[in-house]
């Protein structure tokens, strides 16, 4: 191992935890300079930093061509965060209730760093369905979920990006026709996304408080468009609304 000994101090930790969210699903691979650009690093510096979490198995190097990705030693930590977190644990009785009463995949979701993330699934077992998704990240302003935690934190609206990404024809990219949307959550309880992230699939979604009021995450239900139209998107906006208060006063069953 060409690594001989890391930086020490809080600003070596701050850097390499740095590095590490530096990757992301659009670039799971970057070179040393891409890291030091973004880093606003010296090579020397980001050289040690990635050998310190490459020998605990937090980086890995493509051996075809060099550039750096996150390692499978982030696998096993996400997977201790996983069983180790307590709203999960206390929200599946929830996710189980919107489960039976909707028959669609019920989610838990949880504001991380500008997007949200699925913090807890059950699927529903149909053969067209969204599944397997624990643990992805997705855009606050395609999805009922982010609309939701939108409306009730108004810190995350600073975590928006600049420009508003398009994923289909149906999304909305107006801060201004964004801001109307989250502003009727307090008044409705609930937020809808219908095919703003992919064609073909809505869901709504709804603030999750703590007993002492404070944004927890969001509830979400979601499904083919075609399974969720007939019965609308406001029964299912009412049913994990419902869920949602029942989980701040006690759950349920």
């Amino acid at each position: 191992m060409w690594f001989m000994s890391a930086p020490k101090g809080t600003q070596a930790a701050v850097r390499a935890i740095g590095l590490l969210k530096a990757f992301t699903d659009n670039d799971p691979e970057l070179s040393l300079s891409e890291l030091c650009q973004r880093m606003a690093l010296t090579k020397t510096t980001a050289h040690r930093l990635l050998g310190a979490l490459e020998s605990e198995g937090l980086i890995a190097r493509n051996e075809r061509n060099g550039r750096y990705k996150l390692g499978m030693g982030l696998l096993d930590l996400g997977a201790r965060s996983l069983r180790s977190n307590d709203l999960r644990d206390r929200v599946r009785p929830a996710l189980e209730w919107l489960k039976r009463q909707t028959g669609e995949t019920a989610t838990l979701e949880i504001p991380v760093d500008g997007c949200v993330l699925i913090l807890d699934e059950l699927n529903t077992g149909h053969l067209v369905s969204a599944a397997g998704n624990i643990g992805s990240r997705w855009p606050l302003h395609a999805t009922s979920s982010g609309k939701a935690l939108l409306g009730v934190r108004p810190e995350l609206w600073e975590q928006l990006p600049g420009t508003l990404r398009r994923f289909t024809a149906k999304t909305i990219t107006s801060r201004e026709a964004l801001k109307r949307q989250a502003d009727k959550v307090l008044t409705l309880g609930y937020a809808t996304a219908s095919e703003e992230l992919e064609e073909g699939f809505s869901a709504v979604a709804a603030p999750l408080f703590s007993p002492m009021g404070e944004v927890e995450g969001a509830l979400s239900i979601g499904g083919p468009t075609t399974r969720m139209k007939p019965r609308g998107l406001e029964y299912f906006g009412q049913l994990v609304a419902q869920a949602a208060a029942q989980c701040r006063k006690g759950y349920l069953r």
